[in-house]
């Protein structure tokens, strides 16, 4: 029993700590690009892509722990890591598709299936994965890492969407308008996020 408290302990802690201190968004940049994409998108849901990417996140933990394993005897494993990790997202990817693509019943089944590969193949997956090997994770912080990552990535969302009609000021120069202050109010997001965790990285 204390075993497993122990273990969701960490689970959440990991989860808490990938959600606000070290946002895969605000302290490492990783999918902003999509993101910017995603909040002027009135076809894709966020809330459906951010469904995804948790489900991904989470699906990809377990799977690239158990190939980071298998290639650490190798001498050549730095080189492998990375081709290793796209392909356990690919492996992860082709399941989900799999899987929808077999409930044909499933409500909004289109928007999920146009959903998958957009968030499988988001640069916050593969880096939310480099994070948890390079800092040698186990199974459980992993996993807590990659739902935190993902519950994350859907708060940078909601914050960026929020603020969008304010940023359509009159007040914003001409210049500034559109994307440019869009990336400004991210950066300021990022620096206040940096105000509470410093400049070391806390893992």
């Amino acid at each position: 029993m204390k075993e497993v408290v122990s273990s969701s302990a960490v689970f959440f802690s990991y989860a808490l700590l990938a959600i606000f201190a070290q946002n895969a968004v605000f302290t490492r940049a990783l999918g902003v690009s999509r993101m910017v994409q995603l909040v002027g998108d009135d076809r894709t849901s966020s809330a459906l892509f951010g469904m995804m990417l948790c489900i991904t996140q989470v699906l990809v933990a377990p799977v690239a722990f158990l190939a980071g394993w298998f290639i650490a005897p190798l001498d050549n494993r730095a080189q492998l890591r990375p081709l290793v990790y796209i392909a356990s997202i690919a492996v992860v990817c082709l399941a989900e598709h799999l899987v929808l693509w077999l409930l044909r019943s499933l409500p909004r089944r289109a928007q999920l299936l146009r959903i998958v590969p957009l968030a499988a193949l988001n640069s916050g997956v593969l880096g939310t994965v480099l994070v948890e090997r390079t800092q040698s994770f186990t199974l459980g912080q992993s996993l807590g890492f990659g739902l935190g990552s993902g519950l994350g990535y859907v708060l940078a969302v909601l914050l960026v969407t929020e603020a969008r009609h304010r940023l359509r000021s009159r007040a914003i120069p001409k210049a500034f308008r559109g994307l440019p202050i869009t990336l400004v109010y991210i950066g300021v997001l990022a620096l206040a996020i940096y105000g509470f965790t410093g400049h070391s990285v806390i893992l």
